[in-house]
């Protein structure tokens, strides 16, 4: 279905990509699995499919619908958030230069230093909220700036608009890992950057049970079209079922993450105020740095948000850190984030010796529970680290 430039966010998330099937009338999308496709007597094909890497019309369906939901002309879909990131990555030359983030998703940090450096990708990280420091880094042989906002773990907050101009006064492409903020809060072309990358695993799917990830672009490119030949020659794609599936999670995101926003606020505001904690990480919050910017190019502040624990008389950050997140009931503590189920986790322990993470910061993924049973299970895991000998 074309959807309409007038409609708000919650109508496109429900039309997006949908159409009532011709041959017997079904409201929702089917699940087409069919990795082949008849060919007719001249040797074309019925309707374009040919065959399941290149291209398959419930993927398609889900394409359609990002497309529509990020306001971009095309998409690209993969089977996982770190796929599209490779393709982004793939897509450059040897010999490119990139900016980074300082703040970065770990699993992003490790491909570029493990696999593309090596190849003879030039990187540099950057604080992306020092607009003055980005320009300073960049090179004549600059091609990518790549920003993530809010950042993994400390939500940095990074001005779309203004990166956007210095990428493109420096003949570079802006890219923007939107996973935490998602569509529904954030629409990052209409902002300026060329291209938005999402882990569909997270907030789009929304519910635990799937894998994927997207790559959607303001407009076509020679750039979009290596990306796109590097998802069908690479094989990369996400099955018809986890897009199924994904498609389905799309039509419910608007709601949902108005829940998350909601409940992450209060979490938010509450360990603001408990004494064992040392800072929140929460662009809500108006003592955040980013917070201005956030209001301005977001429509909420996301289920995300990470804390900083106070070492105490007996224990340091760390210790009391790893013995909260071993006392929630209701946070489990497990990797990932987006689904409706709360989240905790010590990242890191998770990354090892080379995390960026402080040692003392738990990052937590704020689900659709009841927001006082969240807090209640915060506070109850709290009242333990602090009164255990």
């Amino acid at each position: 279905m074309t959807t309409n430039k007038n409609w708000r966010m919650e109508t496109v998330a429900i039309h997006a990509g949908k159409e009532i099937d011709p041959t017997t009338g079904a409201v929702m999308p089917p699940l087409h699995l069919s990795t082949t496709y008849e060919r007719k007597a001249d040797g074309s094909y019925h309707s374009g499919f040919s065959y399941i890497r290149g291209d398959n019309p419930t993927r398609r369906s889900l394409e359609d619908a990002l497309c529509s939901l990020e306001g971009g002309v095309c998409a690209a879909t993969f089977a996982s958030g770190m796929a599209a990131i490779m393709s982004v990555f793939q897509a450059l030359r040897p010999g490119d230069h990139v900016l980074i983030p300082d703040d970065i998703y770990f699993g992003t940090r490790v491909m570029i230093d493990k696999l593309f450096t090596p190849w003879g990708l030039s990187s540099e990280r950057v604080d992306m909220t020092d607009l003055d420091g980005v320009r300073a880094a960049i090179r004549p042989n600059t091609r990518l700036i790549w920003i993530e906002t809010p950042s993994n773990p400390l939500l940095k907050i990074t001005d779309i608009a203004a990166t956007a101009a210095i990428a493109h006064a420096a003949g570079a492409i802006l890219a923007c890992d939107s996973t935490w903020p998602s569509p529904a809060l954030q629409q990052t072309l209409a902002q300026g950057a060329d291209l938005a990358i999402h882990a569909t695993t997270k907030y789009l799917g929304g519910h635990s049970d799937l894998l994927g990830g997207a790559v959607i672009a303001r407009q076509n490119s020679p750039f979009f079209d290596t990306v796109r030949m590097i998802q069908q020659t690479g094989g990369a794609v996400p099955s018809p079922f986890d897009c199924w599936l994904l498609l389905r999670g799309i039509r419910t995101l608007p709601y949902r993450m108005r829940g998350h926003c909601a409940n992450a606020q209060r979490v938010a505001e509450y360990l603001s105020r408990h004494p064992q904690i040392e800072k929140v990480h929460y662009p809500g919050l108006p003592s955040h740095p980013g917070h201005a910017i956030a209001a301005r190019q977001m429509s909420g502040f996301g289920g995300m948000l990470s804390i900083q624990l106070r070492e105490d008389a007996l224990r340091t950050g760390e210790q009391n850190a790893r013995r909260m997140a071993n006392r929630t009931q209701l946070f489990v503590q497990a990797t990932s984030l987006g689904g409706v189920e709360s989240l905790i986790e010590h990242r890191a322990s998770i990354e090892g010796a080379v995390t960026n993470a402080p040692a003392n910061l738990l990052r937590l993924s704020v689900g659709l529970e009841h927001v006082d049973d969240l807090i209640a299970d915060l506070e109850q895991a709290l009242a333990d680290v602090v009164g255990l000998e």
